[in-house]
């Protein structure tokens, strides 16, 4: 593993010895940007919770089968994604580009460590645009300013929201951060959520967020199928609605239907 990011030199402030949620997510996905502290919790977690890193990887799939839905079913050509992470395989401009190279892509994180590795890292096709913009989820009025400068938001939008409601903890604000994102679309446009929760792992997850915190991590919260599907009321629900991400639309085996992991999602559309 490495020990110095590979984009470069640590923005200010920059702590190494405290867990961080993105790096321990870069842990699992099998990448090398994270640290001793990061790998510890990472390695925490799964032990209290067997099986975290499968859920890690169910998600990114579930990314990758969502964008290439909007875009093939639904005519989406851009995408607004917050909450980036760090950099890994198959990220959202490039499953989307590999089928239309004219998608346009607004990345949106707070943490200068993930911005410094995704303007280094994420480059779009020569036809379509990659944007970042350096701010909190909360700041709903300056992501859809700069954002609109971007995409054409009178167009259908793409909006991923994976991992990133569950470090909103109050659930009236998280509603009304998807419901202000949501208002500023037009009809057409799709929004994803990835979340994790306790239906799978039960007071093991609740537990494993507590210690992660405990260690210095940002706060998080899981949520149960009920309350993630309050995210998309008024929305079409596509099929198969609000189940875990190795569950929604599954690559077909012969082996039958994957494991639930403890990450669930959902897509939906504005009529």
């Amino acid at each position: 593993m490495n020990d110095t990011p590979s984009a470069g030199r640590q923005p200010a402030g920059f702590r190494s010895d405290v867990p961080h949620s993105a790096r321990i997510w870069n842990y699992w996905l099998g990448g090398k940007d994270n640290y001793p502290a990061d790998r510890d919790a990472g390695d925490m977690v799964e032990r209290m919770i067997p099986g975290i890193a499968d859920a890690a990887r169910a998600n990114r799939a579930f990314l990758c089968r969502a964008v290439r839905h909007m875009v093939t079913e639904g005519g989406v050509r851009q995408f607004l994604d917050i909450g980036t992470g760090l950099p890994t395989a198959d990220n959202t401009h490039e499953v989307a580009q590999r089928i239309a190279p004219e998608c346009r892509i607004v990345y949106v994180d707070n943490d200068p460590l993930v911005l410094a590795h995704a303007r280094a890292l994420l480059t779009s096709s020569s036809a379509g645009a990659c944007h970042y913009i350096d701010a909190d989820v909360r700041d709903l009025d300056h992501i859809l300013k700069v954002a609109g400068t971007i995409l054409d938001l009178s167009r259908p939008v793409g909006l991923m929201l994976l991992g990133i409601l569950n470090h909103v903890l109050d659930d009236g604000q998280a509603r009304g951060i998807v419901n202000r994102l949501m208002d500023a679309l037009p009809s057409g446009s799709y929004l994803a959520i990835g979340h994790p929760t306790a239906e799978v792992h039960g007071e093991a997850m609740h537990e494993s967020m507590r210690e992660f915190m405990r260690q210095g991590g940002t706060p998080i919260t899981a949520r149960s199928r009920g309350e993630l599907e309050l995210f998309f009321e008024g929305l079409e629900l596509v099929e198969p609605g609000v189940v875990s991400c190795s569950r929604w639309r599954p690559e077909f085996t012969p082996f039958g239907a994957p494991a639930e992991v403890s990450e669930f999602c959902g897509v939906a559309r504005k009529p």
